[in-house]
């Protein structure tokens, strides 16, 4: 059975710079936007043009040097905005502007100080430009997730009709819950004249941590478009976190039934080419990419993935393109995780001397975070230490 086919819109070169202390200069974009057309995403958001000359630059070049996915430049709802996207953005094999306006009460009245019947006509007349420059628009209305969803479904009805292509949800703020953004999918679905003709999007914030599971409701619930950043960057805590939302979709197809063209083995490099040039690294524990994703240190996981890696690992470090299982050696290690190590030194130990080396090594565990290995050299008995065996001698 052919799978219904997710578009995978990158924003790690917009959003996820938007990071305190992840900007990136051309050369760095170029190097990422690379990357991200080697991992197969479908749009690549290049930058927000008219925020700098240097952002301006960074959009033309990778519009003029990444040529297979769509490239995508940023604006608000305002001309200048929109003629300056597409100006960064025409050279591209397949340029899109993504323009956006805010539409919660609280972003019309303390932001932009505007009613909701100014902001649906300036909707009306800025897609209605961006359309006449490039086939292929993207709109949002910000904080679509606080806004009031009769609202929100006639400001999405008029920016279709006026020519947008695609028409992105975003939980600005990460405010929203899993039921409550698949209702307003639904919602917008049922209601929205020309909704079944374009495709609905969704762009979701980690402030409440519920940025991927968000984005697989509103998936299930009709949403065909997800926006992610590598590694989960992007602005205060975080945008939707790409390598999950893809893993979650291969691991579980029996809930997610749907296919992207991300080349999942792809999913570490890209990961590292990004803490490298934004100097910034996933934190240990995070799934997918973080240093610890596959590493095993408790006696009980340890033996379970000496005897198949299946009791404790539901995809292979091979399907990201990570290095690796690694079997940390700790106090909690037991005995087989030990012996294993001993075993990859080129030692092979009896039952007595794997005992004797098992209590120094726990002794040692207890004073110390890391145990090296001389450290575990230097707990075998004077025989053993003499006479390495063959696999030893080869390493060696």
């Amino acid at each position: 059975m052919q799978r219904e086919r997710i578009v995978i819109f990158d924003t790690t070169l917009r959003d996820g710079e938007q990071s305190p202390g992840c900007s990136m200069n051309l050369d760095e974009k170029l190097v990422i936007a690379r990357q991200l057309d080697a991992l197969g995403v479908d749009v690549i958001e290049a930058g927000f043009p008219i925020s700098s000359q240097g952002d301006f630059a960074g959009v033309q070049k990778v519009a003029a040097e990444v040529r297979r996915p769509v490239v995508a430049a940023l604006a608000r709802a305002k001309k200048e905005d929109i003629q300056c996207a597409w100006d960064a953005v025409k050279v591209a094999s397949k340029p899109r502007i993504h323009l956006f306006l805010a539409s919660s009460d609280i972003h019309l009245h303390h932001k932009l100080k505007i009613t909701r019947e100014q902001a649906l006509q300036q909707t009306k007349e800025a897609v209605a430009f961006a359309r006449s420059l490039c086939p292929d628009i993207e709109f949002s209305p910000e904080d679509a997730t606080r806004t009031d969803p009769q609202f929100l479904c006639a400001m999405v009805e008029i920016a279709i009709a006026a020519g947008a292509t695609t028409v992105n949800i975003p939980d600005t703020v990460g405010y929203t819950m899993p039921e409550e953004f698949a209702r307003i999918i639904k919602t917008i679905l049922s209601n929205v004249k020309g909704a079944d003709k374009i495709t609905l999007s969704v762009h979701c914030h980690n402030d409440l941590g519920m940025a991927v599971a968000n984005s697989l409701a509103a998936v299930k619930a009709g949403a065909r478009q997800v926006e992610t950043c590598i590694n989960g960057i992007g602005e205060r805590a975080g945008n939707c976190a790409m390598e999950e939302v893809i893993m979650a979709m291969r691991v579980r197809p029996d809930l997610y039934p749907y296919e992207t063209g991300v080349v999942s083995e792809q999913i570490y490099p890209a990961s590292q080419a990004v803490s490298k040039v934004i100097g910034v690294n996933p934190q240990p524990n995070k799934a997918i990419v973080g240093n610890n994703a596959f590493a095993h240190e408790a006696g009980i996981h340890q033996h379970g993935m000496l005897s198949n890696p299946l009791c404790y690992e539901i995809m292979t470090p091979q399907s990201v393109g990570a290095p690796g299982s690694r079997m940390v050696l700790g106090k909690h290690s037991g005995r087989h995780a030990l012996a294993s190590r001993y075993a990859e030194l080129g030692y092979k130990l009896s039952d007595e001397d794997l005992e004797f080396c098992y209590q120094q090594f726990i002794a040692l565990a207890d004073r110390k975070k890391n145990v090296y290995e001389q450290d575990l050299i230097s707990f075998l008995p004077a025989p053993q230490r003499a006479q390495p065996t063959h696999a030893q001698v080869a390493q060696t």
